[in-house]
């Protein structure tokens, strides 16, 4: 029988912790300890499939929500969806899951601190709300870990989420296909990564059709329904004379918008054609059914599983980021 991890670390005068590291190739531990842990442990007979495996059969992943401000991570039932994905996929997997919510005010440093020493085989991190700066705690982790719905430039880590410009450039393609004149943008009033990427995607729409990006409409709308709803009807309330068609930055203040433009006296998608992105569940119910642009929410929290175990099992890290495609639905509100 070879060495085991814990008696390498003792013939070296290192840390467990430190010869993990060295032995699944992570960071964390300088390359001259990596190159002395891993000649010993050849030396010594080491067994290199026992810490991945231990750690795929035993060790919990966790599913983290991050919330800076709740405005996009809430109760939305595209969330609901992904992390049907993500718990199908472990208990197919025969992988431990444990959901947890963290919040920007946390101490994130210590509940994270918490987290890794509890067995950890891996953290899947919903990311949505989060800038870069906001990632810096767990950078300095040294387990697997996944980045969910964003793509964090800099941060060495794989990511998982949406095509956002190539799902927002279908859909203002085909509004402007429709109404045949400049169209108008329900911007969410909160920004994050996926939002500035659809923006590109309607704005290259705007541009292909030979128009004017400075000359589009554009609302700053609350990202929810009561909130986009209470935002679009105090601008019309104000004068404001809606474009003959929008794209939205999501269903929610698509659904929301419609509402108060129903409201106010005018006709969707006679006066005013409206569409969403997301595809949420709640599209096939309001009047009119909205079209929108289909994100495949489970599958994309399963590759997000998928992705996190291949790194479990692996010695070799190289960050990838894997963009999931998405499809215009057709419905009547355009």
């Amino acid at each position: 029988m070879g060495i085991t991890a814990k008696e390498l670390a003792h013939r070296l005068g290192l840390s467990e912790a430190a010869v993990s590291l060295a032995l699944n190739n992570r960071s964390g531990v300088s390359t001259e300890t990596k190159r002395r842990v891993l000649q010993a442990a050849e030396e010594w007979g080491y067994d290199f499939t026992r810490v991945t495996v231990r750690r795929r059969r035993n060790g919990i992943v966790y599913f983290i929500y991050y919330r800076k401000h709740g405005a996009i991570v809430n109760d939305n039932p595209f969330f609901a969806e992904l992390t049907e994905g993500v718990e199908r996929t472990c208990k197919q997997r025969d992988m431990r899951l444990n959901v947890r919510y963290l919040y920007e005010e946390d101490d994130l440093e210590r509940q994270l601190g918490d987290i890794v020493s509890a067995d950890c085989a891996g953290i899947l991190l919903l990311a949505t709300e989060m800038r870069l700066q906001d990632f810096a705690p767990f950078e300095e982790l040294n387990v697997p870990l996944v980045v969910l719905d964003t793509w964090l430039e800099s941060a060495r880590r794989d990511c998982v989420l949406i095509d956002n410009n190539q799902g927002a450039f279908l859909a203002t393609d085909h509004l402007i296909r429709k109404i045949k004149q400049q169209p108008g943008y329900l911007r969410s009033a909160y920004e994050i990564h996926n939002f500035e990427q659809r923006a590109d995607g309607f704005y290259r729409a705007v541009r292909r059709h030979g128009y004017s990006s400075s000359k589009c409409p554009v609302h700053r709308l609350t990202p929810t329904i009561d909130g986009a709803y209470a935002d679009m009807t105090e601008l019309l309330r104000a004068g404001e004379i809606p474009a003959r068609g929008y794209f939205a930055d999501n269903d929610a203040i698509a659904i929301g918008a419609m509402k108060a433009f129903r409201a106010q006296g005018f006709s969707v998608p006679g006066d005013v054609a409206v569409i969403g992105f997301d595809n949420v569940d709640l599209c096939n119910y309001c009047d009119p059914a909205l079209t929108t642009v289909n994100v495949p929410k489970a599958y994309m929290g399963a590759m997000a599983v998928e992705r996190l175990l291949q790194l479990m099992e692996s010695d070799h890290f190289v960050p990838v980021k894997l963009e999931i495609q998405t499809n215009l639905v057709l419905r009547r509100s355009v």
